[in-house]
C-alpha cells in the first residue's frame, strides 16, 4: 500500500527485478521494465534498485535498465533467489533446470526489497526477458502511519459490524 500525498517517500523503496536472455536487447528490457513500472503505478524516483541473478552482471541490457532508471544494480546468487521461492508468484521448473532458482525477476525484487516486502507487479514477460515489482507498506511521513493504522482499525471494525449485523438473531416487532 502506498499513501501518496505528493511529498517524498520515507521507508523502504520499490525494487525492479529483471531477467533476460544473454544477448536481449537493451530496448527490450527497458520497455518491459517501463511496463513493470506503469503497472505498479509508482514514480521512477521510487525505485530503489534494479536487481537479479549474479549469471547477469555483466548483461549489458540489465546494466542499460540500471541506468535509465538511475539506480545501482544488484545481482544475487541462486541459492539466495531459491530461498525466495515460497514468495513466488510464478516459480518455474524450466527456470530452475536453467539457473538453479525458480524465478529471477520475482525472486530478485522480493530479495532486494526485504522479508518484509511482498510483490507488487508479478512477473510480465516479452519475448527475451521478465520484469517484476516488489516492494511494501509506504508512506510519505511519520504521522501517515496514524493515518493508515486508523484506516485499518476502522475497516477491521467495519467488518466486524458487518458479521455482527449478519449473524444477529431477529427479533418480532
Amino acid at each position: 500500500m502506498h499513501v501518496n500525498t505528493g511529498n517524498p517517500l520515507v521507508g523502504a523503496p520499490f525494487v525492479l527485478g529483471l531477467g533476460c536472455e544473454r544477448g536481449t536487447p537493451s530496448d527490450e528490457v527497458i520497455r518491459l521494465a517501463e511496463e513493470a513500472m506503469a503497472a505498479a503505478r509508482i514514480d521512477r524516483h521510487a525505485l530503489a534498485c534494479v536487481a537479479s541473478l549474479d549469471a547477469r552482471a555483466q548483461e549489458p541490457a540489465m546494466i542499460a535498465a540500471a541506468a535509465h532508471f538511475s539506480v545501482p544494480f544488484r545481482v544475487f546468487d541462486a541459492g539466495t533467489l531459491e530461498a525466495e521461492t515460497a514468495r513466488l508468484k510464478n516459480p518455474s521448473e524450466i527456470v530452475f533446470a536453467l539457473t538453479g532458482c525458480h524465478g529471477v525477476a520475482e525472486a530478485a525484487a522480493l530479495a532486494a526489497a526485504g522479508q518484509a516486502s511482498s510483490l507488487i507487479v508479478p512477473k510480465i514477460k516479452s519475448a527475451n526477458a521478465t520484469a517484476a515489482v516488489a516492494g511494501g507498506v509506504f508512506v510519505e511521513s511519520i504521522e501517515d502511519v496514524a493515518a493508515v493504522c486508523e484506516q485499518n482499525d476502522s475497516l477491521s471494525s467495519q467488518s466486524h459490524s458487518a458479521r455482527m449485523l449478519r449473524t444477529a438473531p431477529r427479533t418480532k416487532p
